[in-house]
């Protein structure tokens, strides 16, 4: 808890972006502090470190930041989630809703073994709309998922209901 009061007192908000009246948590500042991304790392590994993780699936963009740097610790593959047409070889799809609209994520089809225990990893954990179609997506690919880790959870918005039997963790919690 303490760790997390820390990492929370590094983030910057940035009243009405994008739209007027959200409050966006801005996690820049916490990426350039090489003290408190090494913390935020490190807590989410602590959480993980046992779940013999065969890769780590993350989302553009943020969510590859963090991604990455816990795929390296945790010694596993790391794999992309893009936008529709950002990857070059045959991919899964999947189109999911937004507040206004729709939107198309894709996964590699080779990018999985099938019965890959993966661990899905994004910066916030808000509505829950996003991961819940990459953990649909990673059904396409025969993927295990055991776990979902977030740097920042917006518990107000009640994502985790959309995350429902899936083990959620996030570090830091508004």
């Amino acid at each position: 808890m303490k760790k997390a009061n820390m990492l929370s007192s590094i983030i910057r908000d940035v009243p009405d972006f994008p739209k007027k009246g959200i409050i966006f948590k801005d996690i820049t500042t916490l990426l350039q502090d090489a003290d408190s991304f090494k913390t935020a790392i490190d807590a989410l590994y602590g959480q993980y470190k046992k779940a013999r993780i065969d890769s780590v699936v993350c989302v553009e963009a943020r969510g590859f930041i963090i991604g990455a740097a816990l795929a390296y610790k945790l010694n596993t593959g790391l794999v992309l989630v893009r936008k529709k047409g950002k990857l070059p070889y045959k991919t899964y799809s999947i189109t999911y809703a937004l507040e206004y609209g729709t939107d198309t994520l894709q996964i590699h089809q080779d990018a999985i073994n099938k019965n890959s225990r993966v661990l899905i990893i994004d910066d916030v954990l808000a509505t829950g709309g996003t991961i819940a179609a990459v953990s649909r997506l990673l059904k396409k690919c025969k993927a295990n998922i055991c776990g979902i880790g977030f740097l920042i959870e917006l518990t107000f918005l009640n994502g985790r209901k959309k995350l429902k039997g899936y083990p959620v963790t996030s570090i830091i919690k508004y």
